[in-house]
């Protein structure tokens, strides 16, 4: 089971990387560095006989070395000032945009390769000026200019004007919230398309091992299931295993976290190497992350110091989307067979717990908000047009008459409850016919 928890472990930390704010930057930062150091290398080197400073190569600096250090002070004075302001003004722009969709979505920008590369553009070109800056001599220090790294801190400095008026662009575009909704969507459909099946799995025992309890070492938000390797080892031992937490769950340390049918003394090392801890969720195997967040939006909508239901109806038309995109496919059922014997039981998420984890909130929240409820009945009565398993549009039916009871308890107005129960009807008249071609 020696690489399978290695690939793993790889995978949370790549994504533990693409967390760090810092780390594209800096390494555009030694880029630049190394780039001021090679340029000022071929103006000493006089490769081919080239001179960049001779009349014939006038396409670049011709100055002195006043004008050079003038320059080049220019140029890393004002992008390092430019990085600042731009940067605090995009901060203060998102502590709002938070307020409204939720802080957690600030790890969206964080996680923006876009915004970490414009950081380390206006940091590079400061820092290629600095390390430009010190290689330049007066007379009175025999005197030096490097004519072409001084015409590369020009360009640098245009190209880092054009970064800023990309970036503010980029910015106000970002924190607008059907950005956010359809970037979150994206992450959401990438994760129903890794986390589903072309074909059904084996199903489950009906009953779980409930031998030797297991506990790893660590805790904290599971992140990553090496569930192959864990299959492996369990096959190799002829015991079953089940699992207890999947992937998203908070797991406190000592938490027995699995299950086995007989004792095995490295039980606990194996299944410690199989899980990634992490002091926050990761959307690695976690099916529902991406659901959470748009939930979140959603919820924040309805607040009553919001009160923006088009936002939530909006978030109701993705997570829609969602589910017309699983109806074709099978979501995994959480056991593993080796050699036709099942040796491995985990939690996973099923069809009724990510409807639950979409609908739950934005009803109990909607406060007999009518668009929502109705956007909501809308949403289930498509679900259900495409939908042909049984169980499955039971699972819509069920959160259809959920709907239809807020809408009884919270509507006042006759005409817009009378609406609503036409909508019900029509997702009725759907099912039962889908249910029919199903038979």
């Amino acid at each position: 089971m020696g690489g399978a928890p290695v690939r793993a472990r790889v995978r949370a930390w790549i994504e533990f990387l693409g967390d760090q704010f810092w780390l594209r930057p800096a390494l555009v930062v030694l880029a630049c560095i190394g780039l001021a150091q090679a340029a000022v290398w071929l103006e000493t080197a006089h490769i081919a006989g080239y001179d960049p400073s001779s009349p014939d190569a006038n396409w670049g600096w011709a100055g002195g070395a006043e004008g050079a250090r003038a320059l080049l002070s220019a140029v890393a004075s004002s992008t390092i000032g430019v990085a600042g302001t731009t940067f605090s003004i995009t901060i203060a722009a998102l502590t709002l945009a938070s307020n409204q969709m939720g802080p957690r979505l600030l790890r969206n920008f964080v996680r923006d390769a876009r915004n970490q590369l414009v950081l380390g553009i206006f940091l590079g070109t400061f820092a290629y000026a600095l390390m430009v800056l010190r290689t330049v001599r007066t007379v009175e220090e025999e005197t030096f200019v490097p004519h072409l790294a001084v015409s590369g801190a020009v360009l640098l400095a245009l190209v880092s004007l054009g970064t800023l008026v990309w970036f503010v662009h980029h910015v106000a575009t970002s924190i607008n919230v059907e950005t956010v909704v359809d970037a979150v969507h994206r992450d959401l459909c990438a994760a129903v398309e890794a986390r589903t099946r072309d074909e059904a799995d084996v199903q489950p025992p009906t009953e779980a091992p409930r031998g030797g309890p297991v506990a790893p070492a660590d805790g904290g938000y599971l992140q990553a299931v090496d569930t192959d390797g864990l299959a492996d080892w369990a096959h190799e031992r002829r015991v079953v295993l089940a699992l207890r937490v999947r992937p998203g769950d908070f797991v406190p340390r000592g938490f027995p976290v699995a299950f086995l049918s007989a004792g095995v003394e490295d039980a606990a090392e194996a299944v410690g190497r199989a899980l990634t801890f992490g002091r926050r969720p990761a959307a690695l195997q976690d099916l529902e992350y991406s659901v959470r967040q748009l939930v979140e939006i959603a919820v924040r909508a309805l607040s009553p110091g919001i009160n923006d239901p088009m936002t939530a109806g909006s978030v109701l038309d993705h997570l829609g989307d969602a589910l017309c995109r699983i109806a074709p496919r099978h979501l995994p059922t959480g056991a593993v067979a080796r050699e036709g014997r099942i040796v491995l039981v985990h939690p996973v998420t099923d069809y009724d717990g990510l409807c639950d984890a979409m609908f739950h909130m934005i009803r109990q929240n909607a406060a007999g908000s009518v668009h929502v409820l109705a956007r909501m009945l809308d949403v289930l009565t498509r679900a259900a047009e495409v939908e042909r398993l049984t169980s499955r549009l039971t699972e819509l039916g069920r959160h259809a008459d959920l709907v239809l009871a807020a809408a009884r308890r919270d509507v006042a107005d006759p005409s817009d409850l009378a609406d609503l129960e036409e909508r019900h009807a029509r997702f009725v008249r759907v099912r039962t016919g889908a249910g029919q071609s199903v038979g």
